[in-house]
């Protein structure tokens, strides 16, 4: 069963909450950052106990983040906290992430990246594409959704 993604899990996520006493960001997946922070914690979810504020730095400086240290790793933890996304584990330094918050990052990382990204590309083209002489289904769904990115964006007058 696909897993959907209500308001509720992604209107609150741009907007500052609270782990106990202590007032936290937003979780913004537009940052580079936050997109490498979701990528290392799905990576690291398998992780039997959990995983430390290290392991994730680590993790992220693998997908491209150079300066990325374990402090920010803590604090990018605490905001996931504050958002549910990801929890401690008792007694314990290790985190991992909730069932409901693994399933949200791992779709909203989907949309952007293989949903709402390649039609945004495609619909930008300045040049007339013959396309590929064996196209697949897939192929047809993603030039049909282009299409349709290209009529709306002409709607809002984002494109000509």
């Amino acid at each position: 069963m696909p897993y959907v993604i209500s308001g509720q899990t992604l209107e609150p996520l741009p907007t500052p909450s609270q782990v106990g006493k202590t007032r936290v960001g937003e979780v913004d997946f537009n940052k580079a950052r936050m997109r490498h922070v979701t990528q290392a914690v799905i990576a690291l979810s398998a992780s039997p106990g959990g995983f430390t504020a290290s392991q994730l730095a680590a993790r992220v400086r693998d997908c491209g983040e150079c300066n990325y240290r374990a402090r920010q790793a803590a604090y990018d933890l605490k905001e996931f906290r504050g958002k549910e996304l990801v929890r401690r584990v008792v007694q314990t330094r290790d985190y991992e992430p909730t069932s409901a918050g693994l399933k949200a990052q791992t779709a909203l990382l989907i949309l952007r990246d293989k949903v709402i990204k390649p039609p945004l590309a495609a619909s930008m083209e300045t040049y007339q594409s013959h396309g590929a002489q064996n196209r697949r289904t897939l192929d047809r769904h993603y030039e049909t959704i282009r299409v349709g990115m290209r009529g709306i964006f002409q709607e809002w007058g984002l494109a000509a």
